[in-house]
């Protein structure tokens, strides 16, 4: 590991002591032998930030792993770190040595992951589907794929919401779906063993019941991370900057507001806002009833008391503003812990 690189000073943050979260960030608008990104572990108690990995290797295939799009989805089982990369998931010790990947001719863009029961389960946005495998016996067990028809561009402009056809496959056999993105699946969770799917054009939560698919909750277009969150969802809304906490018919219960930075203060504020900007949300975990952690750009997590509706506490890593925090989860003290960035 590499030594802390950057300290903010802590800040009053209640009774609860504030855990280790490890991170992932992609950096935008960048060539092949610079940096597309790394993996850090924030100490949000003392404000230490320590980088462990650096998407920056000039050996690796760029059409293959992961290619300029640098690391997403965390997720942990029996010691062992998950780290989503693109058509590919890396696999890691507790001190960041590399013990192997996992690949899937259905994976493809994969975004956030998680593991319950010895299931990996992952977002693979290119193919507009959900993957799992079980990870005792290392094989693809089941998929599911959410897809909209050719029109899928009118109906986001026109905001129409549309239940996907929806279809159940085998990841290890031939006949899955063709490669496509028109729902943009981004987010898998598990809670009380249903798992639930999210993207930006779904515009729901979507429940996967074997071979049945249900609405769980309305959600804004463009979300990410979204999850079942006490009674109804919490999500990143990255097109307002804003975490928020809903009904599930949609009304907003409670929201905050994502770190700002000052222009000045930023490096490479100067990009086309669809290549980078500053502000953008991603990942996203819950600590307890009321505490939540999000991730946003430039590479920042921060600490929120949603009932409050006020940040807690921040930690910044870099003020590049291409830089921006994607997957997020919570460090485990136990390495036989099960869990997942969502």
């Amino acid at each position: 590991m590499t030594e802390a690189i950057q300290r903010e000073s802590p800040s009053p943050a209640g009774a609860i002591r504030l855990p280790t979260i490890v991170c992932s960030s992609v950096v935008r608008s960048v060539h092949q032998g610079e940096s597309h990104g790394g993996v850090y572990l924030v100490d949000l108690e003392r404000g230490d930030t320590t980088q462990v990995l650096d998407w920056a290797d000039a050996n690796i295939d760029w059409e293959g792993r992961g290619g300029d799009r640098g690391l997403r989805g965390i997720a942990f089982h029996d010691g062992l770190t998950y780290l989503a990369a693109s058509d590919e998931i890396f696999v890691y010790d507790r001190d960041f040595e590399l013990r192997g990947s996992i690949r899937n001719p259905y994976l493809k863009h994969c975004h956030e992951i998680t593991v319950s029961n010895g299931r990996l389960y992952m977002a693979s946005t290119g193919f507009d589907s959900v993957l799992e495998m079980d990870l005792a016996a290392q094989t693809f067990t089941r998929a599911w794929c959410l897809r909209y028809s050719d029109v899928w561009k009118l109906r986001r402009t026109l905001k129409l919401r549309i239940k996907p056809s929806f279809r159940r496959y085998d990841p290890s056999g031939s006949v899955g779906p063709r490669p496509a993105d028109t729902s943009h699946v981004n987010n898998v969770v598990v809670r009380d063993g249903e798992i639930y799917a999210c993207g930006t054009r779904l515009a729901a939560l979507w429940r996967i019941d074997g071979t049945r698919l249900q609405s769980f909750a309305r959600t804004p277009f463009g979300t990410h991370n979204t999850r079942p969150f006490r009674d109804g969802v919490l999500f990143n809304h990255t097109k307002t900057d804003r975490i928020a906490y809903a009904s599930r018919d949609g009304k907003v219960l409670r929201s905050v507001s994502l770190p700002t930075y000052r222009l000045d203060a930023l490096e490479h504020a100067d990009l086309p806002s669809d290549l980078a900007r500053p502000t953008f949300g991603r990942g996203l975990t819950v600590l307890d009833d009321h505490l939540i952690v999000g991730g946003s750009s430039p590479a920042t997590v921060a600490v929120y008391d949603i009932d409050a509706e006020q940040m807690v506490r921040s930690v910044n890593i870099t003020m590049d503003v291409r830089n921006a925090v994607h997957g997020l989860e919570v460090w485990p003290d136990e390495p036989s812990t099960d869990q997942g960035s969502d």
